[in-house]
Parts: structure tokens; C-alpha cells; sequence
């Protein structure tokens, strides 16, 4: 117990000691642009919204709003050459000269004129792209983005650059898996099948942004080798009774309906919101597989040919509330509470023939499944924040309990026919009581501490999180009539997993350098229980996580930065679950208890061109590589799919941003990935030493007609690919979108088509010692959408709490 909190103790007692003996005021790590505007007349000044806008394109960089007083602060902003606009109720537009931002700068009072017709609505006339390019992360606006709509998160995640999905709906990001997603900044614990379910279930109206990181500092868990994907939930920013209500409709093979509320309330001291989306999806998996066997000699022994038809049906209920009550000026308590419950009914048709070693039919069959997934997921969280004082020293503490349970009633019917169509024995009737439960308790602080005599910030936190999984399914065979068990599909997996963390972050700024250093060290003790034949295994072990940063400003126009990491990616509990499941008569899926954790150190170099063009240059190495095997199992003619340890993984990379603007009219992201991955190791009786240079590209266009009307086009590219043993085809996909604004802006109707040539499916080879397989995936993802949007509410600007990027940084992103 002593090893586990030591880390723990000695960062506290470095957080105390550097707090009671350093006199802290902060010193920017940037410049900040302040003002205020004087008005003249009665009229509030809080009605008033502010852009900061970059000079060269004129395309958005920052919101802010002015307080009572009609003061406004720009805080945290990079050097360059900028505008300063407003627009808002009852004012004409204000619009400043170049300014160019070298240093702290107070403009001084600016004088407001009134406006005879006050403005019902602030309208934004810059483009704001749905796709920005940022040293450490891609952001996806999605509430902004027309393309989003009617759609869900994972139908968003699949268009932003370097994202894929495979046909096992694991999610890569940049050509590699092992990605971590977050909610709000919390963790959200699944992978696979069950993560793209959730996601799946998650309305894109919910969504504010999507940050995709590369690079996490080591204030992030170390999980997510390969990067983080955080989602953010819509939070108002008005003071008053706030909100908006979304109707969608899209129509594929089958029809979508999604509608959504958002409200909001805020005063001064008291911010109420909650959301609500209900979402009846049907979807179909169309999967063709053919399966070839070979002997030592790799002569060919047998095979199959198997089509798969998958109908799923949802109905999917997506809730959140939440408070943050300030008792001061500088403490804030908060709760949130989410929940997400979905019901549906899975239905199967696979027919699938055997063939001999000539491949010839030497016989057919049939299953018929149905499958009832329920989903009762929910989480809370507590929150505490202080403003110590005035210079930025920050205490943050959260607490987090979370419980996702899963209950899956599954039916399954195989006919068995000879070559002629005759039975050729009875028929199979498997029936499956699937139940799981997982519960997670967590609890973290975070300290920033600025450091006047240094010039520099401290940053330190510690978390500790309590990890259980009760996994019980039962098969029972009903060939005959009864319930017979089946102990051979059948077992009870229980896993427990207790994380303590402890990270310390150190950052300094000079004129042209800039420098961070972080260090996260985690102990994990982790236990599992196989209840069928009582077979334990544990897991200890303590890693340490480093992390750093050195940039350098080389003139106005370039910037070049180097970042350096080592994280982890633990097996995910259904890959460490080891009974096996039934995917067909032939197949089936069984997790991996010896399973070691992924560990990669990861390098990128970054150039910044007009603080506009970036360009990224990385490499990693992965050890212990997860990677996901269809092999021969026991039983002649079948198959199992299971997690394996490769030795390692070389990725190389390079990407390129090409943002473009024409005018007020056009804006357009273009993101360009170049990678080279190479996998090395021993698995399944075969040696594998695979290695092809890929790349993805990705556009996303925004066109201005008039100040009411937009369209949207955006598309994307994945060249070929190897993923472990399995060699990707290339897919595409082109989708087409239009908007226009009605009733004073506070309503639009929004039409767009999604995958408009229907290009986007995957088709891969794999072939390993014995056996080789060929499949074809398509997905309903030719879907026409129309939505209608409409907002309500007051416009009154809350001004206690900011709502720009530095409120970002400061908000929990550990959990």
C-alpha cells in the first residue's frame, strides 16, 4: 500500500512547499488585448459580443463578451497581426484597425454608437470552418458544421481527418488504434463494438466540438497510444432562460429520426442546463466473407463462402443535467449527470456454404438470429473550483462514479443442408443470457501554480480510480426441446483494476522559446477471475510517463516545435474477458486474459507557416502491439477472433494543413496524411513482417452565398492499409450539404446527403499460416438529412464566466 500512495505523497508535499514558499503571479505565456467600450446612453453593454479576428483572412480566432462595465479582455493570444470587430443589440458595428500583437495591449475606451432597429440576433459574418488545424489537435466544430446533421457522433468522428473505422468498428486515428475517447474531459471505458454502439446512440446536436489530440501533455491519462478524441457537450453561454430544439429526419435504406432539446438557465451565481435526444435508428451491416483453409504444404483443405445480413433497430434516449453555483468570486461547485439508454433488436441472416478441397459446395446452412441489447449507462460527477487569487493559481478537485449496465437476449437457429439442398442432420437452437456490469469511482485534483520569479507555471494533480466488471453469460442449447447448458460457451468473468496517478508539469515562456516538461507516474494492480474453472490472474506494475515540449519563434512568418511522449493502452476488459462468444456455427470470439498493455514512445516535430500552414512530422514505436486475430481454432473448419501481443509497431507520419480563403465566401480545410507502418512479430504460427506507405485525404468547404445561406462540401480518402495481418482496399466518400437561416437567425433548415456515391465500405484480405479470409462490408451510409433548428431565449452575456479558449485549458480533462 506504501508503494501505491508514495508517488501520491511526494507530489503533494512539492505542491505545498512550492505554494508556501513562492510569492505566485502569473506571467503570460502569450499577450492579451483588453478595452472598453463606452456607450453613452442607458443601453446595456452586456448585449454586446466581441470577435477577434486574424488579420491575413479575416476568419475567426476568438469570442469574447464585454461585462456591465463594457470592459473586454482577450487573454492567452499568440503573437501576430489582428482585428477587432462587435456586433450586437441596439449598437452599430464596430470594426478596429491592424493590430499588431506583440505585447500586452489596452485600448483604451471605444466609443459604441447606438442603432435605431435593434438587432434581434447577433449574426457572425466570418466563416467559421467545421475543420481547424492546431499544434497539438484538430478541432471539429460541430455545431457549426451542416454535414453534421441528423447524423451521430460516429457518423461525425468517420469524416475528420485521419479517422477510420474498421469492420470490427474499432476506431484508428492517424493509421494507429489504441484511441482514448472522453466525454466532457471523462473516460469514457469501452472499445470495439460497445464503444461504436454508444457513439452510435449519441445525437451530433448534442455535440459543441470535437478535439482530436496527438500529443497529450502528462496533466492526460496515459492511456491512448495513438491520441485522445475528447467530445464536448453544448453548454450555453447566455445569462437568462436559454435553449434550442432540433428535428431531424434522414432517409437511407431506413429512415432516421432524431429529435433534441437544449436548455439552459443563468444568473449570476446559478447556471442551470440539460439535454435530451431521442433517437429510433435502423441501420443494416451487409457482410460478405469468403474463408479458405491450408495444411502445412499451404495446399487448400476446405473453406467457406458466408453472407451476413445484420437489421438493427434503436431506440436510443441520450439525457444530461447539471448546476454550477458560484459561492463566491472565486468558488464554483458544479454536478452533471448523464445517462444513456438505449433498446434495440438485432436481427440476423447468414447463409453460408462449405466447400471441399476443390472448392466445390460440399454442403449449405442457414442462421437466423435476433438479439435484444439493453443499455443502462450513467454517470455523475462533483465538482469544486477556486480562483486563490488574482495572478491564475487554480485548485480543481472532481469526483466521478459511473455504472454501465448491459443485458443481451440472444436466439439463435442453424439449418444444416448436404449439396443438394437436403437436411443433412438437425437443426442447432442456441439460446444466450448475456449480462455485464461495470462500475467506476474516481477522484483527481489539479493545482496550478504561476511562478513570478521564474516566469514560469507549475501545474500538479493526483487521481486515484476504482475499476469493476461482473461479466455472466450463459448459453443454453434448446435443440432438443429444454435448456441444456452449454459449459462450453458459457462462464463468469469477474475484473477488478485500481489506478493511482500522480503528474507534475513544469512551463516557461521567453520571447522566441517555449518550453514544457511533464512527468506522470501511474501504479495499476489489477485482478481477474475466470469463475467456470476458478483461473486467477493479476497484474502489477508501476510506469513512468514522460513528456515535453521546446518550441522556438524563428521570425513572424515560421515556428517550429518538438514534442516528446511515452503513454500506454491497457486491454480494454472485453479483450481481457477469455469465454468465448458465438458469431455464427463457424465463429466465434474470445478474449485474451495474458494480454500485456500497449506502450509507445512517440515523437512529432511541428512547423508553423504564417501561423496558418502547419505541418507534422512524427514517429512512434509500439511495444507489445494489441492487434486483433482471426485464426483457425480447434475444431477443424472454424474460426476465432481474439487479441494477441505483437512484438512491435514503427509508425512513421507526415501531415500538412492547407487552409484556403477567398474572400468572405469560401473557406476550406485540407488536411493531407502521409504514414508509413511497419509490424514485426510472431503470431498464430505465422512471422509477420508487413509494412506499406499509406495516406488519407481530407477537404471540408464552406461557401458563403449571402449573410442567410451556406453550403458545405467535404470529403475524404484512405489509400490502402495494413492492419496487422489484414490488408485494406481504399474508400471514399464525398457528402454534400446546404443551410439558410430564417426568422431573424434564430432558426435554419439544414439539408444534406452523406456518402452521396455510396463509396464508403470496406473491403480487406488477411491470410496467416492455415487460413486466408476475404470480406466485403457495406453500412446504410447513403443518407439523406433535413433538419430544422430553432433557438430561444434571451441574449444577455453572462460575463462571470468566460467562454473562450482559456476556458478550455482550465476545465477537467484527466478523468
Amino acid at each position: 500500500m506504501f508503494k501505491v500512495f508514495t508517488p501520491v505523497i511526494v507530489l503533494a508535499f512539492l505542491v505545498f512547499y512550492l505554494q508556501t514558499n513562492v510569492q505566485a503571479q502569473v506571467k503570460p505565456k502569450a499577450f492579451t488585448i483588453q478595452g472598453k467600450f463606452i456607450t453613452g446612453q442607458k443601453l446595456r453593454a452586456a448585449d454586446v459580443v466581441v470577435y477577434l479576428l486574424q488579420a491575413a483572412d479575416q476568419k475567426m480566432f476568438k469570442v469574447e463578451y464585454i461585462d456591465d462595465e463594457g470592459i473586454f479582455i482577450f487573454e492567452g493570444i499568440p503573437e501576430g497581426i489582428y482585428l477587432i470587430t462587435t456586433e450586437g443589440l441596439g449598437f452599430k458595428k464596430y470594426s478596429s484597425g491592424r493590430v499588431n500583437l506583440d505585447k500586452n495591449i489596452n485600448m483604451g475606451e471605444i466609443s459604441l454608437s447606438p442603432q435605431e432597429n435593434k438587432l434581434k440576433e447577433v449574426s457572425i459574418s466570418a466563416i467559421k470552418p467545421f475543420i481547424t488545424q492546431q499544434y497539438d489537435r484538430t478541432v471539429l466544430d460541430v455545431a457549426g458544421s451542416i454535414s453534421a446533421v441528423g447524423s451521430s457522433a460516429l457518423e461525425v468522428l468517420q469524416k475528420a481527418p485521419g479517422i477510420t473505422l474498421d469492420q470490427q468498428d474499432n476506431i484508428a486515428m492517424r493509421g494507429r488504434q489504441g484511441v482514448l475517447l472522453m466525454i466532457d474531459g471523462k473516460l469514457v471505458p469501452m472499445s470495439g463494438q460497445e464503444l461504436a454502439d454508444m457513439l452510435r446512440a449519441m445525437s451530433a446536436s448534442q455535440i459543441e466540438k470535437i478535439n482530436l489530440i496527438s500529443n497529450p501533455s502528462a496533466k492526460y491519462d496515459a492511456a491512448g497510444n495513438s491520441g485522445i478524441i475528447d467530445i464536448r457537450l453544448k453548454r450555453e453561454k447566455n445569462e437568462g432562460i436559454n435553449g434550442n430544439v432540433v428535428l431531424s429526419y434522414g432517409q437511407g435504406v431506413y429512415g432516421k429520426f432524431i429529435p433534441a432539446v437544449n436548455l439552459n438557465s443563468k444568473s449570476r451565481k446559478l447556471s442551470l442546463f440539460a439535454s435530451y435526444a431521442y433517437s429510433p435508428r435502423n441501420e443494416f451491416n451487409d457482410l460478405t466473407i469468403f474463408r479458405t483453409f491450408y495444411d502445412a504444404n499451404d495446399q487448400i483443405t476446405g473453406g467457406n463462402n458466408f453472407h451476413n445480413f445484420f437489421r438493427y433497430r434503436f431506440h436510443n434516449h441520450n439525457a444530461r443535467i447539471g448546476a454550477d453555483y458560484s459561492l463566491s468570486k472565486k468558488i464554483t461547485l458544479g454536478f452533471v449527470v448523464n445517462g444513456l439508454f438505449v433498446d434495440g433488436k438485432v436481427g440476423s441472416d447468414g447463409k453460408a456454404s462449405s466447400l471441399d478441397a476443390l472448392q466445390q459446395p460440399s454442403g449449405t446452412f442457414n442462421t437466423l438470429g435476433s438479439t435484444n441489447p439493453v443499455r443502462n449507462n450513467g454517470g455523475l460527477n462533483l465538482n469544486y473550483r477556486q480562483q486563490m487569487d488574482t495572478t491564475g493559481t487554480e485548485l480543481s478537485a472532481d469526483f466521478d462514479y459511473a455504472r454501465y449496465r448491459n443485458s443481451d437476449l440472444q436466439n439463435y437457429h442453424t439449418d444444416y443442408y448436404d449439396s443438394n439442398g437436403n437436411p443433412a442432420k438437425s437443426a442447432y437452437d442456441l439460446f444466450g443470457d448475456l449480462n455485464g456490469n461495470l462500475s467506476i469511482r474516481s477522484f483527481k485534483v489539479d493545482y496550478t501554480l504561476p511562478l513570478k520569479q521564474l516566469g514560469a507555471k507549475l501545474e500538479a494533480g493526483v487521481k486515484a480510480s476504482w475499476v469493476k466488471t461482473d461479466n455472466d453469460v450463459q448459453f443454453f442449447n434448446r435443440s432438443a426441446g429444454g435448456d441444456i447448458l452449454d459449459a462450453g460457451k458459457s462462464n463468469r468473468f469477474i475484473y477488478e483494476e485500481n489506478i493511482y496517478a500522480a503528474y507534475l508539469n513544469a512551463s516557461k515562456k521567453w520571447k522566441k522559446w517555449s518550453l514544457q516538461l511533464g512527468l506522470r507516474i501511474e501504479h495499476t494492480a489489477a485482478d481477474g477471475l475466470q469463475v467456470v474453472n476458478e483461473t486467477r490472474f493479476n497484474k502489477d506494475y508501476v510506469q513512468l510517463f514522460p513528456s515535453g515540449y521546446i518550441g522556438y519563434e524563428w521570425n513572424e512568418t515560421h515556428d517550429l516545435g518538438i514534442s516528446v511522449s511515452r503513454r500506454i493502452n491497457r486491454p480494454s476488459y472485453r479483450e481481457l474477458n477469455p469465454f468465448k462468444v458465438f458469431l455464427d456455427p463457424l465463429t466465434s470470439a474470445s478474449g485474451n486474459p495474458e494480454l500485456d498493455p500497449e506502450k509507445t514512445f512517440a515523437f512529432e516535430l511541428t512547423h508553423s507557416f504564417k501561423h496558418k500552414y502547419i505541418t507534422k512530422l512524427g514517429y512512434s514505436r509500439t511495444n507489445d502491439n494489441i492487434i486483433s486475430v482471426l485464426s483457425p481454432d480447434m475444431e477443424p473448419g472454424t474460426v476465432i477472433q481474439t487479441g494477441r501481443n505483437l512484438a512491435s509497431y514503427n509508425y512513421y507520419n507526415i501531415s500538412l494543413g492547407i487552409p484556403v480563403t477567398l474572400g468572405k465566401w469560401l473557406s476550406s480545410t485540407n488536411t493531407a496524411l502521409v504514414f508509413y507502418g511497419k509490424y514485426q512479430g510472431y503470431l498464430a504460427n505465422t512471422n509477420l513482417n508487413a509494412g506499406r506507405m499509406a495516406f488519407s485525404l481530407n477537404s471540408s468547404n464552406t461557401v458563403l452565398l449571402n449573410a442567410n445561406t451556406t453550403f458545405e462540401i467535404t470529403g475524404s480518402y484512405n489509400s490502402p492499409a495494413y492492419y496487422g495481418f489484414l490488408d485494406i482496399n481504399a474508400n471514399w466518400s464525398l457528402n454534400l450539404g446546404a443551410q439558410r437561416q430564417l426568422c431573424n437567425k434564430r432558426a435554419s433548415v439544414k439539408l444534406n446527403v452523406n456518402d452521396v456515391f455510396l463509396s464508403l465500405r470496406t473491403k480487406a484480405i488477411t491470410k496467416l499460416t492455415g487460413y486466408g479470409e476475404r470480406f466485403i462490408q457495406l453500412r446504410d451510409t447513403r443518407v439523406g438529412t433535413v433538419s430544422f433548428n430553432y433557438k430561444f431565449g434571451g441574449s444577455q452575456v453572462n460575463a462571470k464566466r468566460k467562454a473562450g479558449a482559456a476556458e478550455e485549458e482550465k476545465r477537467r480533462a484527466g478523468n
